[in-house]
């Protein structure tokens, strides 16, 4: 096993929170939905909500969820707010989902297998074992 560099770790420690808070924002579907749909350009709130079908109530609070977190930013247009990405990493994160779950997941799978990994093998060395359990009838 490769030796961890002890100043990358601490960068690694340091990094930590806000990569979790990221993904937090990202691990909610609605949340999820109008970050990808927002990737591809800039969007009406009216847009956003007929093209996703979130109502009005529910839409709001969550773009201003992702606006107080500095992922989304707006640009208001006569009475019409537009938003559009804010965060560099939010959009790389984007771009990275939008390759494997969207565009063609065949070409990830692909590259894996091409590089050597094995998506159904578990991993070498102390791999977690799992148990199913059935429940009693």
């Amino acid at each position: 096993m490769t030796p961890v560099d002890p100043s990358l770790m601490e960068q690694l420690k340091a990094k930590a929170p806000q990569a979790a808070e990221l993904l937090r924002q990202l691990a909610n579907a609605n949340r999820l939905l109008i970050l990808c749909h927002i990737s591809q350009g800039e969007r009406s709130v009216g847009q956003l909500e007929l093209d996703l079908g979130i109502r009005q109530p529910g839409l709001s609070q969550q773009l201003a969820e992702l606006r107080q977190s500095g992922l989304v930013k707006t640009r208001r247009e006569s009475r019409s707010i537009y938003y559009s990405i804010s965060d560099d990493r939010a959009e790389a994160v984007m771009a990275m989902l939008y390759e494997i779950f969207c565009k063609d997941a065949g070409a990830v799978t692909r590259r894996l297998t091409d590089e050597g990994a094995r998506l159904d093998a578990p991993p070498a060395g102390d791999a977690a074992r799992f148990a199913r359990i059935i429940p009693e009838r």
